[in-house]
């Protein structure tokens, strides 16, 4: 049967104006990506959708690859929702080849709603890839983990699966081994100045689980994490770090996307080295989006097709 979800957090996943997705890698680590959500999820088929431009294209790729997908509703600004509780839905995704045009254009309310009016005009032909290029990820819910407080604190409420009933095992260090491989001390002033920062990592059952952090002092091995959720497993393993804000209609953005190894000694510590960075930042301006936006979806669609990922 479809799982069931209270008004309460359907206002949250109906409300959000954005919330971060996380996949695993190829190496079983997770990438976190902040995305708008639009509202679209059906309560009696038990799903949740979010879109993704082809010219995103690994994102798709690794879905592809491993379905398993979480989604991490945990922050209210710009949106519509005043709810103070941490939703995260994990399920399985599937990932359609192509984009379904009378689909996207079925959403306009959603993206309206959310994104404001697509652009007419020369502006619209420049936007062409992302509005269009663009395909529905339909996730079958699994389970939902609910906290009470933004910064996941206490005791969940789950609906749906349990949480596996141990934290997942250890994993072997990398090659070329676990610390840093991009600046710490830059990766902490990024995270301390943003609004949202997120934590995932690959769980016991195989799904993302994702959780709100803190990053604070620097280090030789890394950058110390405060989580306050009590699932934090303890052990090494890749994991994703991501610090992020937005702004209304996501005029204006700022993304750090980390991948690296965590290390917690005893479930609460936690010590993260980034390995990998990616991330962008853009002014509040509707211009500068559609160009910055326009932009690289056009060239990551031509990537994605030389990589055999998007259909020509």
């Amino acid at each position: 049967m479809p799982i069931e979800w209270n008004d309460e957090i359907d206002e949250v996943l109906n409300g959000d104006a954005t919330a971060g997705v996380g996949y695993l890698t190829p190496a079983k680590g997770v990438v976190i990506t902040p995305m708008s959500p639009l509202g679209l999820r059906d309560r009696e088929r038990g799903t949740l959708t979010v879109t993704t431009s082809l010219g995103l294209w690994k994102k798709v790729a690794r879905l592809r690859a491993d379905p398993a997908v979480a989604v991490a509703f945990h922050a209210r600004e710009h949106g519509h929702s005043t709810s103070p509780v941490f939703v995260l839905v994990q399920g399985r995704a599937t990932v359609p080849d192509e984009p379904d045009r009378e689909w996207l254009e079925s959403i306009t309310p959603q993206w309206e709603r959310f994104l404001g009016p697509r652009e007419t005009g020369w502006r619209a032909k420049l936007m062409d890839t992302y509005y269009w290029e663009r395909i529905g990820i339909e996730i079958q819910i699994e389970r939902i983990v609910r906290w009470d407080n933004l910064r996941c604190s206490g005791t969940p409420e789950v609906i749906g699966s349990p949480l596996p009933p141990a934290p997942p095992a250890p994993q072997s260090a990398p090659k070329n081994g676990t610390g840093p491989r991009v600046d710490a001390a830059k990766a902490v002033r990024h995270a301390e100045r943003l609004p949202h920062t997120l934590l995932g990592w690959r769980d016991a059952d195989g799904l993302p689980m994702l959780v709100a952090a803190r990053a604070s002092t620097p280090g030789p091995e890394g950058l110390a994490l405060e989580v306050e959720a009590a699932n934090l497993p303890p052990g090494g393993r890749r994991a994703g770090l991501t610090a992020h804000a937005f702004a209304a209609r996501m005029h204006g953005q700022e993304q750090r996307i980390y991948t690296g190894w965590l290390t917690s000694e005893d479930g609460a510590r936690a010590t993260y080295a980034p390995h990998t960075l990616a991330g962008n930042r853009l002014p509040e301006s509707r211009l500068l989006f559609d160009v910055g936006a326009g932009v690289v979806t056009r060239l990551g669609l031509r990537s994605g097709r030389k990589a055999g990922v998007v259909r020509s």
